[in-house]
C-alpha cells in the first residue's frame, strides 16, 4: 500500500475541530473556523464551506496576475477587499516592492484575529508585514472614499457576484459599486475580481462602466481542482 495514500486517507478520517465562530455583521449569519491536522476550513452555517486552506491556487493567482500587470508602478498602492485566509495578500507581498502599500478591508473582525492567530502560519503571517494596513470595515466605504487613490483593487468578497453571506455585497458587483471602483482607481489602474464561477451579466456590467476586461479561468488546486474565474478590468483613462 502506498504510504502517501495511507497518510492522505488518515487525514480525511480525522474529525474536524471547531476553533471559533462569529457573526457576520448585519446579516445574522454565522462563520465557523475548523481545523483538521494542519488544514483549516471556514464554513457558513447552513450553507457549507466558504474557503479551505488546501485549495487556494486561484486566490494566489488573483494577486500574482494583478502584480504582473502593474509593470510601471514603482510605489504601488493596492486595496484588497476580503482577507480570507491571507493567501491573496501573501502572494501580493511576494511580488511587490518594498515601497508598496497594501490596505486590506475585512468586515469581520474575527477573520482578522484568525489570521493573526491559528491561520497565520498557513499563509506566512502576511499581516506582520509593515507594508500592510488592515481596516476592519466594509470595503465599500473605502471605494466610496477613494478618488484615483489605488493602482489596483482586488476583490475577493463573498463568493463573487453570486454571493453567499451578505445581500449588501450585491452593491459591489452592481453598476453603482463598479462606478465607485472605477473612480477610486488611478489612470491605468486595475480592478481584479475573483469569483467561484463565470458570470456573463457581470462581465457586461464591467464593460458598461468603461473597463477593458480580460477574463481568466484558473484552477482552485493544482491541475484538477475546480475552475474559478478572475476578471481583470483596466481603467485606461
Amino acid at each position: 500500500i502506498c504510504a502517501a495514500w495511507v497518510q492522505s486517507n488518515e487525514t480525511f478520517m480525522t474529525p474536524w475541530t471547531l476553533l471559533d465562530s462569529t457573526q457576520v455583521p448585519g446579516t445574522g449569519g454565522e462563520l465557523r473556523l475548523y481545523q483538521r491536522n494542519n488544514e483549516f476550513s471556514i464554513k457558513i452555517v447552513g450553507r457549507g464551506e466558504l474557503m479551505n486552506s488546501r485549495f487556494h491556487d486561484s486566490e494566489t493567482a488573483l494577486a500574482e496576475h494583478t502584480c504582473a500587470r502593474l509593470v510601471n508602478c514603482t510605489k504601488p498602492q493596492l486595496l484588497i477587499g476580503g482577507l480570507g485566509m491571507g493567501f491573496t495578500l501573501a502572494a501580493a507581498l511576494r511580488h511587490l516592492s518594498d515601497q508598496a502599500q497594501v490596505i486590506v478591508a475585512e468586515l469581520v473582525p474575527a477573520v482578522v484575529a484568525w489570521n493573526r492567530g491559528p491561520l497565520g502560519d498557513r499563509a506566512g503571517h502576511p499581516l506582520r508585514d509593515p507594508r500592510v494596513t488592515v481596516s476592519e470595515i466594509d470595503v465599500a466605504r473605502l471605494l466610496r472614499a477613494g478618488d484615483q487613490t489605488y493602482d489596483a483593487i482586488l476583490l475577493d468578497v463573498d463568493n463573487g457576484p453570486e454571493g453567499l453571506t451578505r445581500k449588501e455585497n450585491d452593491w459591489l458587483y452592481g453598476i453603482s459599486g463598479l462606478n465607485e471602483a472605477y473612480a477610486a482607481l488611478r489612470p491605468q489602474g486595475l480592478l481584479a475580481v475573483w469569483s467561484a464561477g463565470p458570470d456573463k451579466n457581470f462581465l457586461h456590467r464591467l464593460r458598461k462602466v468603461g473597463f477593458e476586461v480580460d477574463e481568466v479561468r484558473v484552477r482552485a488546486h493544482g491541475s484538477k481542482g475546480a475552475r474559478h474565474t478572475i476578471w481583470f478590468a483596466s481603467r485606461n483613462v
